[in-house]
């Protein structure tokens, strides 16, 4: 996925309220840009960070600049909640994930469940549906390793349980983890910051559900799924 238009260096200054930042623009012009982003982003707000703004001359945008890349570790973190679901069907259509480029009809955003919306159907004339949720990851601890979820996320289980579900009436039901950074080469569940989740992954790998994690190259041009990240449980 590139960006659309050149994305613009700052520096931050604050994040608060969850999808606001006060941030220093290069001609040293203090500005509140948005954030796409309503999770903790545990590790990425560090008062003085390089990041990258995308910036909109849309007239009914209250604010002009909205923050796409903040620099941690020495490397590029995304920090779009809204890519994944576009870096997933790259990811997809590029045969990283599985089989699941052979599937002729892909659906996104469908309604199943009891109140929730699939990120993606997929449909095949001679195959069972696959289900596939898609989740963000861009939390790291340890060099090399990411990790999900950076805080509790009951939302995050009942998606699990809702694989479960899928999976019992007969389709396939897949749990796409996207890693929004190019400095992890393993992955691996916050059994620390939410015990729960994992606890309802594992019930929901026991039922079936199949789960892969994808890679990111980040740069300020563009972010581009390029790998299967090995899973450690």
């Amino acid at each position: 996925m590139k960006f659309p238009t050149p994305l613009v260096e700052a520096r931050l200054i604050r994040r608060y309220k969850r999808f606001l930042a006060d941030v220093i623009l290069p001609d040293g012009t203090e500005t509140t840009v948005s954030v796409p982003n309503t999770g903790s982003m545990l590790g990425l707000t560090a008062e003085g960070s390089r990041i990258l703004l995308a910036r909109s001359d849309s007239p009914t945008r209250k604010y002009p600049y909205s923050l796409e890349i903040v620099e941690a570790d020495g490397g590029w973190v995304g920090i779009n909640a809204n890519l994944p679901n576009k870096l997933a069907a790259e990811a997809i259509k590029a045969g990283l994930v599985s089989d699941l480029a052979s599937y002729p009809i892909v659906k996104p955003e469908q309604r199943y469940g009891l109140k929730s919306r699939i990120d993606f159907l997929l449909e095949h004339p001679e195959r069972p549906p696959a289900y596939v949720e898609v989740k963000n990851v861009h939390f790291m601890r340890q060099p090399g390793l990411a990790e999900f979820p950076d805080t509790v996320t009951a939302r995050g289980a009942r998606h699990l349980d809702e694989l479960v579900s899928m999976r019992e009436q007969g389709a396939r039901a897949i749990m796409l983890y996207i890693i929004q950074r190019s400095d992890c080469s393993r992955f691996t569940l916050c059994s620390d910051l939410d015990p729960a989740y994992c606890v309802a992954f594992e019930r929901a790998r026991r039922a079936g559900v199949e789960a892969f994690v994808v890679g990111c190259h980040i740069s300020a041009e563009e972010i581009v799924p390029d790998r299967l990240i090995e899973m450690e449980f």
